[in-house]
């Protein structure tokens, strides 16, 4: 235990001053690194043809989003598809079909990182580099982007000091946002990421696969084929971003992925690094200082409740192997070198993030574990991606603004400014959008058959397709596997739950943000709501606890709460 404590507080401790720098980066302020910075960036503004200057309302913001995901999201399909006749491909891997390379475009593009191929078997160097990596490192910065303008127009926008009521507001400018992100604050951190992690044994080649000889010729085997390649890259950004996936199909259990304790240690603090250092540049950057210990106590409230669960349970016995093997912890599905507490805390960090990477199979978790890493998904806000995490979090606490208000009997009012009808009726629709995707695609998995592939019978069975869904619309990208996920129906369904979860849960709350920035901010006052206090925030601890999990409580029960109850009257 003493380690999943050290951990944590490391990952805090690197987050604070980072989140501070992500604060000046986002207000544009002056700093020595601008002699090496802004070159690169006036070339980067020329090529786009974009006036650096030149602020955005939502509505601008929102398109030059979409315009930017359809052009690479078009690039890195085709890649995929005919990555057979491009180079960097030594090992001489065909090109994907149309669906799968579809699939995983679209679940890289929207941040989730939800592989229904094996890496190293099914993409060639360059797709890896080109395709994966480009999209591992802008992704989440454009929604780090789209989180800073939701929080520009919650305060009425950058020009809100001289705009008239009702006139569209600066919410920034999406380009620079996204470019000094992206050149100042991610790249650096997945160099030195990177260069860590070759050091530590990770790969880094342009090379083949190695040819080996096995150590034991009584195998039946003359030679083993290993996969290598610059490994170390992919594995930086897909940590350090909240994007998953994997260079290798299994994983960060991979010893090439991930080869020692130190190099998990690393890898598992990376990824929820940069969502806390998200959460405290919320005070430096809005200038409201208590904001940023509402936000983390709700946020640390209920990840410390996951991760308890999650280590609790991992420390039980596995129920199938009883009086089977010498009573212990759960080992099925885990790497012996990490152990049973060390992989429920991945399980439990990466299900709170939209990260998705593995160092255990997660189908072999005990029940309770499972249900953790479930609901960890559905809520979807306790750290989250890299500023998709932070919109999620604010879409709960507009709710319990309005709730709260309602309570009270005083019209909901956020810093000022008056949450009307028109916009709790968009956020209401994200809460009942998730559950007609997740529940509605879930019950057709189930009731078609033959569709799902599912390999387990019963409450598992129905829980590997609930959690495949879900993962998909968190943009997690983890699974419980165990289903035929390479065919049609699971990647274009999942592809459509894909582009729910993301562009809907992202544009949405930047449209709320830019209305509410044109309204009159009337004064604070002693009768005004005090939404930064201990208070507000167990109320909406109690929201999202009511929003989401209570709602999701049913089909739970038919999966891993249902087991879990069975295993408690055995």
């Amino acid at each position: 235990m003493a380690e999943v404590i050290l951990l944590l507080a490391v990952s805090v401790a690197l987050a604070w001053p980072l989140g501070r720098y992500l604060a000046s980066v986002l207000k544009g302020e002056a700093s020595r690194a601008d002699a090496m910075f802004l070159p690169v960036e006036s070339l980067i503004y020329g090529l786009l043809r974009v006036d650096p200057q030149r602020g955005m309302t939502w509505r601008g913001y929102a398109l030059a989003f979409l315009a930017s995901n359809v052009v690479l999201g078009v690039f890195a399909w085709l890649v995929f598809l005919l990555q057979h006749t491009l180079p960097l491909n030594p090992d001489h891997v065909p090109g994907m079909r149309w669906d799968l390379a579809l699939h995983t475009a679209i679940s890289f593009l929207t941040n989730t990182n939800q592989q229904h191929y094996s890496g190293q078997a099914q993409l060639s160097y360059l797709s890896q580099m080109v395709g994966i990596v480009t999209l591992q490192v802008l992704t989440p910065m454009m929604g780090l982007g789209i989180a800073a303008a939701m929080l520009r127009g919650l305060f009425g926008g950058r020009n809100a000091a001289t705009a008239r009521d009702g006139e569209a507001r600066d919410l920034g400018n999406y380009w620079v946002d996204v470019t000094r992100l992206t050149l100042r604050v991610f790249l650096p951190l997945a160099l030195l990421f990177a260069l860590s992690l070759t050091m530590l044994g990770v790969p880094g080649t342009f090379a083949g696969a190695r040819i080996v000889r096995p150590l034991d010729p009584g195998a039946g085997m003359t030679e083993q084929v290993i996969p290598v390649g610059p490994v170390a890259a992919m594995v930086a950004t897909k940590q350090l971003g909240t994007n998953g996936g994997g260079w290798y199909g299994p994983n960060s259990a991979v010893p090439l992925e991930n080869p020692t304790p130190l190099a998990n240690a690393l890898e598992l603090i990376a990824i929820v690094v940069m969502p806390i250092a998200v959460v405290f540049m919320l005070g430096p950057f809005t200038g409201r200082r208590r904001l940023t210990p509402l936000v983390f106590g709700v946020m640390a409230t209920l990840s410390l409740a996951s991760i308890g669960a999650s280590v609790h349970s991992e420390r039980q016995p596995n129920a199938a192997t009883a009086g089977l093997a010498a009573p212990g912890p759960n080992l099925e599905g885990k790497e012996v070198r990490f152990g049973a507490s060390a992989s429920a805390l991945w399980a439990a960090v990466t299900t709170q993030t939209s990260n998705g990477s593995v160092n255990a199979m997660h189908d072999s978790l005990n029940p309770l574990a499972g249900t953790a890493a479930q609901v960890n998904m559905l809520v979807n806000a306790i750290w989250g991606g890299i500023g998709c995490g932070l919109v999620g979090h604010l879409v709960f606490l507009l709710l319990s603004i309005f709730i709260a208000g309602l309570m009270i009997g005083r019209t909901p009012e956020v810093y000022g400014r008056k949450l009307e009808t028109g916009e709790v009726r968009l956020l209401s629709f994200l809460v009942v959008l998730q559950s007609l995707t997740i529940l509605g695609f879930t019950a057709l998995a189930l009731v078609i058959p033959g569709v799902a592939g599912n390999s387990n019978p019963g409450l598992h069975g129905i829980a590997q397709v609930f959690y495949e869904y879900t993962s998909a619309y968190a943009n997690n990208g983890s699974g419980f596997e165990g289903l035929g996920d390479a065919t049609y129906w699971w990647n274009l369904s999942a592809s459509a739950v894909l582009l729910l979860g993301r562009y809907p849960c992202l544009l949405i709350p930047l449209m709320v943000a830019g209305s509410l920035a044109r309204k009159r901010q009337a004064p604070q006052t002693a009768g005004s709501l005090d939404i930064e206090s201990v208070t507000f925030g167990a109320t909406m601890i109690a929201v999202i606890v009511l929003v989401t999990v209570l709602s999701y409580l049913p089909v739970l029960v038919l999966g891993t709460v249902g087991e879990q109850l069975m295993l408690a009257h055995s």
